[in-house]
C-alpha cells in the first residue's frame, strides 16, 4: 500500500522533510534482504518522503511504515485524536474517509507543525494542538472514539512504559486506543 503525500521539501530548526526515490535495482535488494527478515523491509521502486529530526530519520510514507497503522484507519470514525503528526501519513488516510467527523492532532514540535500542517490544514474537520501529549488536557466533556499514539523513533520495548502512561491517560476519554509498533515493541520485551 502506498500513501502519497504532498508535504513540500524544507528544513525548520532541526527538523527536515526530504524526497528520496527507490530505483527498481534498490527495490530488489530491499527485498532480497526482506527476505531473511520476514518479509519486512521490502521497498517497492518508487517516490517517497521521510522526515529527519537531526540525523535520526523519524518516518517515511513507505509500505512497511503505513502497514503498521491500517488496520486503526480500517476501523476510524467519529472523532479522532492523534498524538505525533508526523509527515500526516496517517493524517491523510483518515481525512479521505467521510464517517471521520473531525480529528485532532496533537503535535510537540513547532517545527514539524510549520513543515507539514499547512498541506493538510484545508480540511474543516482538522484542528492541530501544540503541545505534550502526556500533559494535554483535552476540552472538558469531550470524546474521542478513536484514539492513535505515534510519538516515538524506535521500536523498541523501552517504549512500553510511555505508552502505557497514554493509554492510562487516554483510557477514560475514548472508545477505542492504539499505539504505533505496540505489538513489536511487546515482542521485543
Amino acid at each position: 500500500m502506498k500513501i502519497d503525500i504532498d508535504v513540500p521539501d524544507g528544513i525548520s530548526g532541526i527538523w527536515k522533510v526530504e524526497t528520496f526515490i527507490v530505483s527498481e535495482d534498490g527495490a530488489k535488494f530491499a527485498s532480497m534482504r526482506a527476505a531473511f527478515h520476514g518479509g519486512r523491509g521490502s521497498l517497492p521502486a518508487g517516490e517517497y518522503k521521510r522526515l529527519y529530526r537531526g540525523k535520526t530519520l523519524v518516518m517515511s510514507n513507505t509500505p512497511d511504515e503505513i502497514r503498521d497503522f491500517m488496520h486503526f484507519v480500517y476501523n476510524a470514525h467519529g472523532s479522532v485524536l492523534i498524538n505525533g503528526l508526523g509527515l500526516g501519513v496517517l493524517l491523510k488516510a483518515l481525512l479521505n474517509k467521510p464517517e471521520i467527523t473531525d480529528i485532532t492532532i496533537i503535535e510537540k514540535s513547532e517545527d514539524v507543525i510549520k513543515l507539514v500542517a499547512p498541506t493538510y490544514l484545508i480540511d474543516k474537520r482538522l484542528t492541530i494542538i501544540n503541545a505534550d501529549a502526556f500533559t494535554y488536557i483535552p476540552q472538558k466533556g469531550k470524546r474521542f472514539n478513536f484514539v492513535w499514539h505515534d510519538i516515538w523513533d524506535y521500536i523498541t520495548s523501552n517504549n512500553l512504559p510511555e505508552m502505557s502512561k497514554l493509554h492510562r491517560k487516554y483510557g477514560t476519554k475514548c472508545d477505542y486506543q492504539d499505539s504505533w509498533c505496540k505489538a513489536q515493541c511487546k515482542q521485543s520485551y
